[in-house]
């Protein structure tokens, strides 16, 4: 706790970076931009520079909250007509073909532009200084290179050039340094700086320019089409971006999507990510007695993976980008909804897979098989898919950040995408790109369908929280499609429990994967609930007894939720951070 500043992030050198920021006088968005450049280069089995970043942000001078679309659009070119003349039904999930276009640097310099104080060279410092001087290897970015090093070595050898430098993997402990992704980053400043006469605005424009109409956007475009890499469907192919879907993409500052919930007002980002599924729930237990329930019983883990389930039946059947779907809000959050809903919560655990009547007839789709309902849809025999599918892809990908100031300032970030183990390593630039594109369905009739520059629905999604239009509380969590149901029981915890933040965030939790993952090869495993191992014996052998396919996992493992707090009423900022993973940092004074 803290009277002028508190953050978060999914490593603890860039919670240093943030604190360094604050410290020369920025603000919150400014603190947060610098971890999220930090992250970028400190958890790139987890995200980078080529990925997204979906952003809320409360603005104390203009006294709202904003949505920031930090997610790339698909490429021109990817379109059915291609699926279906390459024999794809299901996109895959790592190479070129998936890649957006890449949304880091394009949503921090609006955002920088529009709410910051500092200049972008004061942002990236600290991030430019760790890649040229380097940072130390921690135990599970050790651990990823040693069990990715084969296939950086024969897929990716510009991975492995930086990433297993001397064909050797880095130990814990070892300076690790990427002077391409300093240089990428000192390139935007030069340029802001050249620009800069005529006023800040005019610098970061510039830095925008540089990297997507510029000499990065040249770099990437010349090695991703003339450079064939394997993917997870069998196949070698070139990607599929070029200038203009670069070029004519900005990130858009956007109205959040809002629920009321126990006197306070809950912002997501719009249905372009699963954001609304979190306030879907919300809606739905409001409608349950969760104190009776007790904390972690049989009776309440139950209650809230059925509500899960009808919740993320609507994100399959409604969600997508509303520039191109039109995603019936008012109905989905509506207290009428929720009460039909509500009632089809039973006691034991439901295997079906069914959304609700939003106004229309949900699409007539096989909802637990996507690769099938694809093919379908395309005319094609289904895709024998060969990624992992012990359990839902990327549950520890992604990292997150948070930060808040003095002035009333609060901001919530998910950076994720562009990890180094989907996609080869660009030459000189020093980062791979994203593999978003893997999560548009392939059958026209669904929301969420591929098509030329649409943003693809994706599973980021922080959340900030309000109280009579002040700022109150900012929360996140990597985890795939985990993260709105890990991150709802931290807010369960907190809110409606009374545990303080770090008690909120230390609870083991719980998490359904009875929907389709998100993620190539998209499968669904209905009644599966994935259950942190400190959850008492007898609480799991009623679950089951229920109906429910229970997977016990490590004791301390589900996510890294992060959390901050303004108390305006004692003037005191207060961060939190989970232990899982040994890397995250809080921080206030």
């Amino acid at each position: 706790m803290g009277r002028k500043c508190a953050l978060s992030s999914g490593h603890y050198l860039a919670s240093a970076a943030g604190a360094r920021i604050f410290a020369a006088g920025g603000n919150a968005f400014d603190a947060a931009a610098s971890m999220c450049l930090c992250l970028n280069l400190l958890e790139p089995q987890s995200n980078g520079l080529g990925g997204e970043v979906p952003v809320l942000l409360y603005s104390a001078t203009r006294q709202r909250v904003f949505a920031v679309s930090g997610q790339g659009w698909s490429p021109a070119a990817l379109t059915l007509d291609w699926c279906r003349a390459n024999g794809v039904s299901l996109i895959p999930g790592d190479g070129f073909v998936p890649a957006c276009v890449p949304a880091v640097i394009g949503t921090w310099l609006e955002i920088l532009a529009r709410f910051g104080t500092l200049s972008f060279a004061q942002i990236a410092a600290p991030a430019i200084e760790l890649a040229e001087q380097g940072f130390p290897v921690y135990q599970q970015l050790h651990e990823f290179l040693a069990a990715n090093a084969a296939k950086f070595s024969g897929r990716y050898p510009t991975t492995a050039e930086v990433y297993c430098p001397q064909g050797r993997v880095p130990e814990t402990g070892e300076l690790l340094r990427n002077s391409d992704w300093a240089r990428t980053l000192k390139l935007l400043c030069r340029e802001e700086q050249a620009a800069s006469a005529p006023g800040r605005a005019a610098g970061l424009e510039a830095a925008r320019k540089a990297f997507y109409e510029g000499a990065i956007v040249e770099r990437i475009l010349d090695f991703i089409t003339s450079h064939e890499v394997p993917d997870e469907s069998g196949a070698q192919r070139k990607g599929m971006l070029s200038y203009d879907d670069f070029s004519s993409w900005r990130a858009s500052v956007e109205e959040p999507v809002s629920l009321d919930f126990v006197g306070l007002t809950v912002h997501k980002c719009p249905p372009w990510s699963q954001g609304p599924v979190f306030l879907q729930q919300l809606a739905l237990l409001s409608g349950f007695d969760l104190t009776a329930l007790r904390h972690n019983s049989a009776a309440y883990l139950h209650t809230l993976a059925e509500c899960a389930k009808l919740a993320f039946a609507d994100r399959e059947a409604y969600y997508g980008d509303p520039v191109h779907d039109t995603v019936p809000l008012d109905i989905l959050l509506s207290a009428e909804y929720a009460a039909s809903r509500r009632n089809l919560v039973g006691d034991s655990a439901s295997a079906e897979l069914i959304p609700g009547r939003a106004g229309t007839n949900p699409p007539a789709v096989d909802y637990f098989n996507v690769a099938a309902d694809n093919a379908r849809a395309l005319g094609l025999e289904a895709d024998a898919p060969t990624g992992a599918g012990h359990s839902h892809a990327h549950s520890g990908d992604t990292t997150y950040l948070c930060a808040a100031d003095a002035r009333g300032n609060l901001v919530s970030a998910t950076p994720s995408g562009g990890w180094i183990g989907s996609s080869p390593v660009i030459p000189g630039l020093g980062f791979p790109l994203c593999t978003r594109a893997q999560m548009f369905y392939l059958n026209p009739a669904r929301p969420n369908a591929l098509a030329p520059h649409k943003r693809p629905r994706t599973t980021l999604t922080p959340t900030l929280v309000t109280r009579d239009g002040a700022p109150l509380l900012a929360f996140g969590t990597p985890g795939g499609d985990s993260q709105d149901q890990w991150t709802l029981q931290f807010f369960l915890n907190h809110i409606v429990l009374g545990m303080d933040l770090q008690a909120a965030i230390d609870a083991p939790t719980v998490h359904c994967e009875h929907f389709p993952s998100s993620f190539y090869p998209r499968r669904a495993y209905p009644r599966r609930l994935v259950v942190e191992g400190r959850v008492p014996r007898e609480v799991l052998a009623e679950l089951e007894a229920r109906g429910h396919e229970l997977v016990v996992t490590g004791e301390w493992v589900h996510g890294k939720v992060q959390a901050v707090r303004i108390d305006a009423d004692h003037g005191v900022l207060a961060a939190a951070a989970s232990p899982r993973h040994g890397t995250a940092y809080a921080l206030a004074w």
